[in-house]
């Protein structure tokens, strides 16, 4: 069996890019038991030496204040991490030493690989990484992940040479000798001896955590007491306050030895830049202009062509390929029904738009990558502040257009509790990349001469009712004063090719999956429940089948929206499971190809009542993956449940005022 090496370091110190680069395609993402946060893990092999690296949350300190923390905490307190690779911005090295310096204290095999070297270059400072490794009591490696810079270093380090921390460090103000004190009077715990550093420090803080769950012996107890007692005597801060000074006082101490910079600081690429983007005439028509870009191009000419190029693949290739192999092997026309309709007609039509989808996350991952979503935030903090949020809202917010699951899973990193259940509520009001195709497939057929126009307005309109439904819940629900706005700016960054490619394969493979998966098998009991009567006879109308009954009976509730027509009605429906299931549930109701299904829908449906469709797949519950997602984060049935009927009446309502009021007009 492998030994597991743990990555882990503060959020922006490049700790993706550099678990991209060391493991390569050898990667698996999972989940942590319990909780909706990604574990990566990966695999390393080295001049034929193996291990397993699990990538950990971007976590400030080991301090349990976010899911993350304490994931990361309860991660490499376990027994299964052999080793600890921290990876450290040299950008910004005191705040990344704060966590350097609490796992040393573990005691684990380690070594700090200082990222961004090559900036401190380009600014003009020099790390003396021999005395840094020194002072610190392991192995410090400059690297660039992002150029590959000193990787084999690094991988044989990882692989052949960790070692443990040689020393703890010599804290000053008596917090070291504290520390080896209450270390001392541990030992005859069932705790990890290496880590017992690590446990007297958070024991002296009087961490409630480690409180709770280590067991002491009266002597032990005692001892820690006094100990904890005789240092809080000293000063008037709090014992955690004490020991974060002499932390900070120990790397500053350490920073001066091994950091030398230019007498004349050299201006950086990121101060430069945010001279111009951050400006506050400028940085929101630089932030309309970036969303206009990516909006252009995602609908507009350069989407819309590799859009036309996949159908025609599918429905002019694939799909008549199929229908001739079947034909000559002697099949049935059921099977021959159910194979091009059922299965290829509705996963076809829904794989079509996979180019437009790629495309969207692709400027999403480079707004990321940049680091322009954090100023994002910073600048939409005014504007969300009036609707009782802060600008961290906007982070999950920005991501929910790519796909809300993770966005509601992002704003676990929140602490005020009301900020963080307000951000889950609004984040499905953005439009995820899964309800692209319906907006694509509707605003081509409908609204040829402006499909771009009409896409767009969507997006915005969800913004619109995110507000109106955000000033709403601060009247009702979340009463009271909004949290304190703190966000780090990390530097800007150039995305690395290979990175922005892997994000992007990743997004369109689990957009594959779920076409292969959920939409391929709804496919399949869309045209059964369409085929067949409730007395499972063969309809010879689909009006007949058990799709048809159910429809008829549902469709009232649609027809003051405009589309009360049964097979409009059962889409949304399947939407709730996935809402790209919308465009393969009509393509199979009406039996056409997506090309043909654009000029059926012209017979169907009017342009208002076209918008108001559209309009209710924008705003009303999110597909089950996010439901079940904000059931996890809100706590239980009760909140989700709310959050989905929140939604969905509000969709109706929205829908129901923009059909009766255009009816009255036009």
């Amino acid at each position: 069996m492998n030994r597991t090496i743990a990555i882990i370091g503060n959020p922006n110190s490049g700790k993706t890019t550099l678990f991209n680069r060391l493991t390569g395609s050898n990667q698996h993402v999972g989940n942590w038991p319990g909780v909706t946060v990604d574990r990566k893990t990966g695999h390393i092999c080295y001049h034929n030496h193996a291990v397993d690296v699990v990538d950990l949350p971007g976590i400030y300190s080991l301090s349990p204040f976010t899911q993350e923390e304490i994931i990361a905490r309860e991660y490499v307190l376990s027994d299964e991490p052999g080793g600890i690779l921290n990876i450290v911005d040299a950008t910004n090295l005191e705040r990344n030493l704060y966590l350097t310096m609490q796992l040393i204290a573990l005691g684990l095999p380690m070594v700090v690989a200082l990222n961004f070297i090559d900036d401190c270059r380009a600014q003009g400072v020099e790390i003396d990484c021999g005395k840094l490794s020194e002072t610190l009591g392991v192995e410090v490696i400059p690297i660039s992940a992002r150029k590959g810079e000193n990787m084999d270093r690094l991988l044989e380090t990882v692989t052949c040479r960790l070692q443990k921390p040689v020393r703890q460090p010599a804290y000053l103000h008596g917090v070291g000798a504290a520390i080896s004190r209450t270390a001392r009077a541990l030992a005859d715990t069932t705790l990890r001896r290496e880590s017992l550093p690590f446990y007297a420090l958070k024991l002296l803080e009087g961490d409630s955590h480690v409180r709770r769950t280590v067991k002491l012996p009266p002597a032990a107890e005692q001892m820690v007491t006094e100990t904890a007692a005789a240092l809080s005597s000293h000063g008037s801060e709090d014992n955690e306050m004490i020991l974060a000074d002499a932390l900070y006082d120990f790397i500053e101490e350490a920073v001066r030895r091994a950091v030398s910079r230019p007498e004349k600081p050299v201006l950086t690429v990121t101060q430069r830049l945010d001279r111009i983007i951050m400006d506050k005439w400028l940085a929101l028509p630089i932030f309309a202009l970036l969303m206009a870009l990516m909006f252009w191009s995602t609908f507009g000419p350069v989407g819309t062509f590799f859009a036309d190029l996949f159908e025609s693949l599918i429905q002019g290739g694939i799909i008549p390929a199929v229908q001739r192999a079947l034909a000559a092997a002697g099949a049935s026309g059921w099977v021959v029904g159910l194979v091009c309709d059922g299965v290829l007609g509705g996963v076809g039509g829904v794989v079509g738009f996979l180019p437009q989808i790629v495309i969207l996350f692709f400027y999403l991952s480079l707004l990321e990558d940049t680091g322009y979503l954090a100023r994002i935030a910073f600048i939409m903090d005014t504007l969300l502040r009036r609707i009782g949020l802060s600008g961290k809202s906007f982070v999950p917010m920005l991501m929910g257009f790519g796909c809300t699951t993770p966005a509601v899973m992002a704003a676990r990193t929140m602490e005020n509790e009301k900020d963080r259940r307000m951000t889950i509520m609004l984040t499905p009001f953005m439009s995820c990349g899964a309800k692209l195709p319906v907006y694509a497939l509707f605003a081509g057929a409908l609204f040829p001469q402006s499909p771009a126009l009409i896409i767009v307005s969507l997006y915005a309109l969800g913004i619109l009712v995110g507000i109106f439904a955000g000033w709403l819940l601060k009247k009702t629900v979340f009463r009271g004063v909004s949290s304190g706005f703190v966000l780090e700016l990390p530097p800007y960054r150039l995305p690395t090719l290979r990175g922005t490619l892997q994000n992007m394969w990743e997004k369109a493979k689990d957009f594959l999956t779920k076409a292969g998966t959920v939409i391929f098998v709804m496919s399949i009991v869309i045209w059964l429940l369409q085929n067949f009567t409730p007395s499972l006879q063969t309809a010879a109308d689909s009006a007949d089948s058990i799709l048809g009954v159910f429809g008829r009976f549902i469709a009232p509730v649609f027809a003051p929206l405009g589309f009360g027509e049964w097979r409009a009605s059962v889409s949304i429906l399947t939407g709730v499971i996935a809402k790209e299931a919308v465009v393969s549930t009509m393509s199979v109701l009406y039996g056409v190809d997506l090309g043909s299904l654009g000029s059926l829908l012209q017979s169907v449906f009017t342009p208002l009542s076209a918008y108001a469709f559209l309009v209710f797949i924008l705003l009303y519950m999110p597909c089950m993956s996010a439901f079940a997602t904000i059931r996890r984060e809100m706590g239980g049935w009760k909140w989700a449940v709310g959050v989905a009927a929140f939604q969905t009446v509000l969709a109706w309502a929205v829908s129901f005022l923009i059909y009766q009021f255009g009816s009255l007009l036009l």
